[in-house]
Protein backbone atom coordinates (compact mmCIF):
# COMPACT_ATOMS: atom_id res chain seq x y z
CA UNK A 1 0.00 0.00 0.00
CA UNK A 2 1.24 3.57 -0.89
CA UNK A 3 1.77 5.84 2.48
CA UNK A 4 -0.50 8.40 1.07
CA UNK A 5 -3.32 6.11 0.96
CA UNK A 6 -2.52 4.49 3.94
CA UNK A 7 -2.35 7.70 5.58
CA UNK A 8 -5.81 8.61 4.20
CA UNK A 9 -7.29 5.32 5.06
CA UNK A 10 -5.81 4.95 8.27
CA UNK A 11 -6.89 8.26 9.90
CA UNK A 12 -4.29 10.25 11.62
CA UNK A 13 -4.76 8.05 14.70
CA UNK A 14 -4.07 5.24 13.14
CA UNK A 15 -1.04 7.03 11.29
CA UNK A 16 0.12 8.02 15.01
CA UNK A 17 -0.17 4.44 16.17
CA UNK A 18 1.78 2.98 13.69
CA UNK A 19 4.46 5.30 14.06
CA UNK A 20 5.53 6.54 10.24
CA UNK A 21 4.44 10.05 10.81
CA UNK A 22 7.60 11.84 12.59
CA UNK A 23 6.89 14.87 9.92
CA UNK A 24 3.45 15.51 12.18
CA UNK A 25 5.41 15.34 15.59
CA UNK A 26 8.32 17.52 14.51
CA UNK A 27 5.54 20.22 13.76
CA UNK A 28 3.91 20.45 17.05
CA UNK A 29 4.49 23.81 19.23
CA UNK A 30 6.91 23.57 22.05
CA UNK A 31 6.87 25.49 25.14
CA UNK A 32 9.59 25.83 27.44
CA UNK A 33 9.90 27.85 30.88
CA UNK A 34 13.11 30.35 31.80
CA UNK A 35 14.07 30.86 35.37
CA UNK A 36 16.04 33.69 35.37
CA UNK A 37 18.64 34.57 38.21
CA UNK A 38 17.95 38.22 38.19
CA UNK A 39 15.44 41.15 38.68
CA UNK A 40 13.24 41.85 36.06
CA UNK A 41 14.00 45.66 36.68
CA UNK A 42 17.57 45.38 34.99
CA UNK A 43 16.37 45.49 31.41
CA UNK A 44 20.14 44.67 29.95
CA UNK A 45 21.04 41.79 32.18
CA UNK A 46 17.13 40.40 32.90
CA UNK A 47 16.41 41.50 29.37
CA UNK A 48 19.49 39.33 27.81
CA UNK A 49 16.83 36.55 28.61
CA UNK A 50 14.12 37.82 26.53
CA UNK A 51 16.21 38.83 23.46
CA UNK A 52 17.07 35.37 23.63
CA UNK A 53 13.44 33.94 23.99
CA UNK A 54 11.95 36.53 20.61
CA UNK A 55 14.90 35.28 18.81
CA UNK A 56 13.60 31.61 19.31
CA UNK A 57 9.93 32.30 18.55
CA UNK A 58 10.60 34.71 15.51
CA UNK A 59 12.71 32.14 14.24
CA UNK A 60 10.58 29.47 14.34
CA UNK A 61 7.46 30.63 13.01
CA UNK A 62 5.79 30.79 16.67
CA UNK A 63 6.19 27.09 16.92
CA UNK A 64 8.73 27.28 19.91
CA UNK A 65 7.77 29.66 22.95
CA UNK A 66 10.10 30.25 25.72
CA UNK A 67 8.62 32.14 29.22
CA UNK A 68 11.19 34.09 30.76
CA UNK A 69 10.65 34.46 34.93
CA UNK A 70 12.44 36.66 36.85
CA UNK A 71 14.60 35.46 40.07
CA UNK A 72 12.20 33.94 42.57
CA UNK A 73 9.02 33.50 40.36
CA UNK A 74 9.68 29.51 39.48
CA UNK A 75 13.31 28.88 41.85
CA UNK A 76 15.73 31.34 43.93
CA UNK A 77 18.15 33.84 42.01
CA UNK A 78 21.11 30.87 43.17
CA UNK A 79 19.07 28.12 43.00
CA UNK A 80 18.17 28.17 38.60
CA UNK A 81 20.82 25.39 38.11
CA UNK A 82 19.46 23.19 40.27
CA UNK A 83 16.10 23.20 39.00
CA UNK A 84 17.74 22.70 35.58
CA UNK A 85 19.71 19.78 36.89
CA UNK A 86 16.59 18.67 38.15
CA UNK A 87 14.13 19.35 35.48
CA UNK A 88 12.06 21.52 37.17
CA UNK A 89 12.60 24.05 34.39
CA UNK A 90 13.87 23.57 31.58
CA UNK A 91 16.41 26.41 31.16
CA UNK A 92 17.91 29.21 32.94
CA UNK A 93 19.62 32.36 32.19
CA UNK A 94 22.37 32.72 35.40
CA UNK A 95 25.88 33.76 36.30
CA UNK A 96 27.76 30.32 36.75
CA UNK A 97 30.20 31.57 39.17
CA UNK A 98 26.99 32.25 41.84
CA UNK A 99 27.35 28.00 42.20
CA UNK A 100 30.64 27.81 42.89
CA UNK A 101 29.59 26.44 46.30
CA UNK A 102 28.89 23.04 44.45
CA UNK A 103 32.08 22.94 42.49
CA UNK A 104 34.56 26.41 42.01
CA UNK A 105 34.99 25.01 38.31
CA UNK A 106 31.72 26.72 37.79
CA UNK A 107 33.74 30.22 38.10
CA UNK A 108 35.42 29.46 34.75
CA UNK A 109 31.89 29.85 32.87
CA UNK A 110 31.32 33.43 34.24
CA UNK A 111 34.70 35.34 36.46
CA UNK A 112 37.51 34.78 38.26
CA UNK A 113 39.62 37.27 40.00
CA UNK A 114 42.61 38.72 37.17
CA UNK A 115 40.91 36.48 34.45
CA UNK A 116 39.95 37.29 30.92
CA UNK A 117 38.24 40.28 29.78
CA UNK A 118 35.22 40.16 27.40
CA UNK A 119 36.81 39.49 24.10
CA UNK A 120 39.08 36.86 25.72
CA UNK A 121 36.78 34.83 27.26
CA UNK A 122 34.49 34.90 24.29
CA UNK A 123 37.78 33.91 22.05
CA UNK A 124 37.98 30.93 24.60
CA UNK A 125 35.06 29.83 24.50
CA UNK A 126 34.11 29.89 20.76
CA UNK A 127 37.45 28.86 19.59
CA UNK A 128 39.76 27.58 21.91
CA UNK A 129 38.48 24.45 24.45
CA UNK A 130 36.21 26.67 26.43
CA UNK A 131 33.13 25.54 25.35
CA UNK A 132 34.38 21.65 24.92
CA UNK A 133 35.90 21.82 28.69
CA UNK A 134 32.70 23.43 29.96
CA UNK A 135 30.87 20.72 28.17
CA UNK A 136 32.21 17.83 29.90
CA UNK A 137 31.62 19.45 33.09
CA UNK A 138 28.37 20.26 32.68
CA UNK A 139 27.18 17.19 31.27
CA UNK A 140 27.55 15.06 35.05
CA UNK A 141 24.64 18.00 36.02
CA UNK A 142 22.61 17.34 33.30
CA UNK A 143 23.11 20.66 31.84
CA UNK A 144 23.90 21.61 28.38
CA UNK A 145 25.27 24.51 28.27
CA UNK A 146 26.00 28.51 25.87
CA UNK A 147 27.03 31.55 26.51
CA UNK A 148 24.48 34.21 26.96
CA UNK A 149 26.04 37.68 27.27
CA UNK A 150 28.72 39.63 28.74
CA UNK A 151 28.60 42.55 30.75
CA UNK A 152 32.41 43.79 30.31
CA UNK A 153 35.09 44.76 32.84
CA UNK A 154 33.24 45.94 35.79
CA UNK A 155 33.77 48.42 38.21
CA UNK A 156 35.09 47.56 41.93
CA UNK A 157 31.40 48.48 43.95
CA UNK A 158 30.35 51.22 46.17
CA UNK A 159 31.52 51.80 49.49
CA UNK A 160 30.00 53.53 52.62
CA UNK A 161 33.39 54.75 53.61
CA UNK A 162 36.92 55.47 51.20
CA UNK A 163 39.49 52.56 51.07
CA UNK A 164 42.97 53.42 51.12
CA UNK A 165 44.73 50.60 52.11
CA UNK A 166 44.42 46.85 52.86
CA UNK A 167 44.04 47.53 56.01
CA UNK A 168 40.62 49.21 55.35
CA UNK A 169 39.57 46.22 53.86
CA UNK A 170 39.78 44.07 57.02
CA UNK A 171 36.33 43.64 58.26
CA UNK A 172 34.71 45.44 55.74
CA UNK A 173 31.16 43.63 54.62
CA UNK A 174 30.49 43.54 50.48
CA UNK A 175 28.03 42.23 49.11
CA UNK A 176 30.25 40.54 46.21
CA UNK A 177 28.67 38.71 43.82
CA UNK A 178 30.62 34.69 43.65
CA UNK A 179 33.73 33.60 43.54
CA UNK A 180 35.46 37.19 43.77
CA UNK A 181 34.35 36.82 47.19
CA UNK A 182 37.22 33.98 48.12
CA UNK A 183 39.91 35.92 47.07
CA UNK A 184 38.15 39.48 49.47
CA UNK A 185 37.86 36.80 52.42
CA UNK A 186 41.97 36.12 52.19
CA UNK A 187 43.11 39.94 51.83
CA UNK A 188 40.87 40.56 55.08
CA UNK A 189 37.03 41.28 53.83
CA UNK A 190 33.62 39.49 54.79
CA UNK A 191 32.07 38.59 51.72
CA UNK A 192 28.10 38.63 51.56
CA UNK A 193 26.46 36.37 49.17
CA UNK A 194 22.75 38.69 48.42
CA UNK A 195 20.71 39.26 45.06
CA UNK A 196 20.63 41.70 43.19
CA UNK A 197 16.86 43.18 43.91
CA UNK A 198 17.79 42.85 48.39
CA UNK A 199 21.20 44.54 48.01
CA UNK A 200 20.01 48.37 48.19
CA UNK A 201 18.31 47.40 51.70
CA UNK A 202 21.39 45.98 53.18
CA UNK A 203 23.51 48.68 52.36
CA UNK A 204 21.18 51.37 53.40
CA UNK A 205 20.78 49.99 56.62
CA UNK A 206 24.50 49.57 57.09
CA UNK A 207 24.21 45.59 57.08
CA UNK A 208 26.92 45.67 54.73
CA UNK A 209 29.04 48.30 53.96
CA UNK A 210 30.17 48.07 50.18
CA UNK A 211 28.75 46.27 47.26
CA UNK A 212 29.37 45.93 43.76
CA UNK A 213 26.66 44.77 41.26
CA UNK A 214 27.98 45.00 37.86
CA UNK A 215 28.63 48.91 35.92
CA UNK A 216 27.13 52.58 36.00
CA UNK A 217 23.78 51.48 34.21
CA UNK A 218 22.69 48.96 36.40
CA UNK A 219 24.06 50.62 39.63
CA UNK A 220 22.00 53.87 38.85
CA UNK A 221 18.77 52.12 38.48
CA UNK A 222 19.60 50.15 41.60
CA UNK A 223 20.43 53.48 43.32
CA UNK A 224 23.65 52.76 45.11
CA UNK A 225 24.88 56.33 44.70
CA UNK A 226 22.31 57.33 47.21
CA UNK A 227 23.62 55.16 49.85
CA UNK A 228 27.15 55.26 49.23
CA UNK A 229 29.00 57.68 47.93
CA UNK A 230 32.19 56.27 46.77
CA UNK A 231 32.60 54.58 43.60
CA UNK A 232 35.66 52.40 42.74
CA UNK A 233 37.35 50.87 39.64
CA UNK A 234 37.91 48.51 38.20
CA UNK A 235 36.16 45.65 39.39
CA UNK A 236 39.18 43.10 39.67
CA UNK A 237 37.50 40.26 40.30
CA UNK A 238 35.34 40.09 37.03
CA UNK A 239 37.49 41.36 34.00
CA UNK A 240 34.79 40.39 31.94
CA UNK A 241 31.67 38.53 33.55
CA UNK A 242 29.84 35.88 31.14
CA UNK A 243 26.32 34.85 31.83
CA UNK A 244 25.16 31.38 30.58
CA UNK A 245 22.27 29.64 28.89
CA UNK A 246 21.96 26.29 31.07
CA UNK A 247 19.40 23.86 29.36
CA UNK A 248 18.46 20.68 30.93
CA UNK A 249 20.18 17.97 28.55
CA UNK A 250 17.09 15.74 28.27
CA UNK A 251 15.32 18.58 26.96
CA UNK A 252 17.73 19.65 24.75
CA UNK A 253 17.75 15.84 23.16
CA UNK A 254 14.12 16.38 22.91
CA UNK A 255 14.18 19.36 20.50
CA UNK A 256 14.44 18.46 16.79
CA UNK A 257 17.85 19.51 14.86
CA UNK A 258 16.14 22.89 13.29
CA UNK A 259 14.66 24.16 16.61
CA UNK A 260 18.22 23.33 18.32
CA UNK A 261 20.38 25.30 15.33
CA UNK A 262 17.44 28.06 16.40
CA UNK A 263 18.79 28.07 20.15
CA UNK A 264 22.23 28.29 19.15
CA UNK A 265 22.23 31.37 16.98
CA UNK A 266 19.62 32.70 19.76
CA UNK A 267 22.01 32.37 22.40
CA UNK A 268 24.86 33.98 20.32
CA UNK A 269 22.64 36.89 19.65
CA UNK A 270 21.70 37.30 23.13
CA UNK A 271 25.60 37.25 24.27
CA UNK A 272 26.32 40.43 21.94
CA UNK A 273 23.75 42.10 22.37
CA UNK A 274 23.90 42.28 26.04
CA UNK A 275 27.38 43.49 25.62
CA UNK A 276 26.86 46.47 23.17
CA UNK A 277 23.70 47.66 25.76
CA UNK A 278 26.38 47.89 28.10
CA UNK A 279 29.25 49.46 25.81
CA UNK A 280 26.74 52.03 25.23
CA UNK A 281 24.77 52.76 28.13
CA UNK A 282 27.27 52.71 30.85
CA UNK A 283 28.92 55.97 30.15
CA UNK A 284 26.28 57.93 30.07
CA UNK A 285 25.10 56.62 33.10
CA UNK A 286 28.52 56.80 34.74
CA UNK A 287 28.24 61.19 33.93
CA UNK A 288 24.96 61.06 35.38
CA UNK A 289 26.41 59.68 38.42
CA UNK A 290 29.54 61.99 38.33
CA UNK A 291 27.40 65.09 38.11
CA UNK A 292 24.98 63.65 40.98
CA UNK A 293 27.97 63.72 43.52
CA UNK A 294 29.20 60.36 43.15
CA UNK A 295 33.31 60.39 44.10
CA UNK A 296 34.75 58.34 41.61
CA UNK A 297 38.37 56.56 42.79
CA UNK A 298 40.33 54.22 41.41
CA UNK A 299 40.97 51.06 43.18
CA UNK A 300 44.11 51.34 45.01
CA UNK A 301 47.29 49.53 44.05
CA UNK A 302 48.10 48.21 47.22
CA UNK A 303 45.04 46.24 47.69
CA UNK A 304 45.06 45.70 43.78
CA UNK A 305 48.43 43.80 44.38
CA UNK A 306 47.25 41.95 47.72
CA UNK A 307 44.23 40.52 45.77
CA UNK A 308 46.31 39.05 43.07
CA UNK A 309 48.73 37.81 45.36
CA UNK A 310 45.90 36.02 46.82
CA UNK A 311 44.01 34.64 43.81
CA UNK A 312 47.10 33.16 42.53
CA UNK A 313 47.68 31.10 45.96
CA UNK A 314 44.09 30.25 45.83
CA UNK A 315 44.36 28.81 42.19
CA UNK A 316 47.41 26.94 43.36
CA UNK A 317 45.84 25.30 46.16
CA UNK A 318 42.25 24.42 44.08
CA UNK A 319 44.44 22.98 41.58
CA UNK A 320 45.92 20.84 44.00
CA UNK A 321 42.46 19.26 45.30
CA UNK A 322 39.80 19.86 42.55
CA UNK A 323 40.46 17.65 39.36
CA UNK A 324 37.92 19.96 37.38
CA UNK A 325 39.54 23.32 38.48
CA UNK A 326 42.75 21.64 37.41
CA UNK A 327 41.63 20.30 34.07
CA UNK A 328 39.84 23.45 32.81
CA UNK A 329 42.16 25.68 34.62
CA UNK A 330 45.26 24.23 33.29
CA UNK A 331 43.62 25.52 29.86
CA UNK A 332 42.21 28.74 30.73
CA UNK A 333 44.65 30.55 32.20
CA UNK A 334 47.56 29.62 29.56
CA UNK A 335 45.16 31.06 27.16
CA UNK A 336 44.63 34.11 29.26
CA UNK A 337 48.40 34.43 29.22
CA UNK A 338 48.44 34.03 25.62
CA UNK A 339 46.25 36.56 24.99
CA UNK A 340 47.20 38.79 27.29
CA UNK A 341 50.69 38.80 25.27
CA UNK A 342 48.87 39.75 22.07
CA UNK A 343 46.99 42.40 23.63
CA UNK A 344 50.00 44.53 25.02
CA UNK A 345 50.62 44.85 21.48
CA UNK A 346 47.36 45.10 20.31
CA UNK A 347 44.34 46.89 22.32
CA UNK A 348 46.63 47.87 24.99
CA UNK A 349 48.76 50.12 22.86
CA UNK A 350 45.75 51.92 21.00
CA UNK A 351 43.49 51.79 23.91
CA UNK A 352 46.15 53.98 26.35
CA UNK A 353 46.69 56.30 23.25
CA UNK A 354 43.06 57.10 22.64
CA UNK A 355 42.23 57.65 26.56
CA UNK A 356 45.13 59.91 26.65
CA UNK A 357 44.06 61.97 23.52
CA UNK A 358 40.53 62.30 23.50
CA UNK A 359 38.26 63.65 26.11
Amino acid sequence: MERRSFVKGAGIAGVLAAGVAPAVHAQQNIRWRLASSFPKALDTIYGAAEVFSKFVSDASGGRFQISVHGAGELAPAFGTADAVEKGTVEMTHTAPYYFFGKNEAFAFDCAVPFGMNSRQLSAWMYEGNGMKLMREFYAKLNIVNFPGGNTGTQMGGWYRKEIRTVNDIKGLKMRIGGFGGKVLERIGGVPQNIPGGEIYQALEKGTIDATEWVGPYDDEKLGFNKVAPFYYYPGWWEGGAQLSFYINSKAWAGLPNDLKAIVEAACSHAHVDMQAKYDLRNPQALKRLVANKTQLRPMPAPIMDAAFKAANEFYAELAAKNPDWKKIGDDYFRARNDMIAWFRFGEQTFDTFMSRNVR
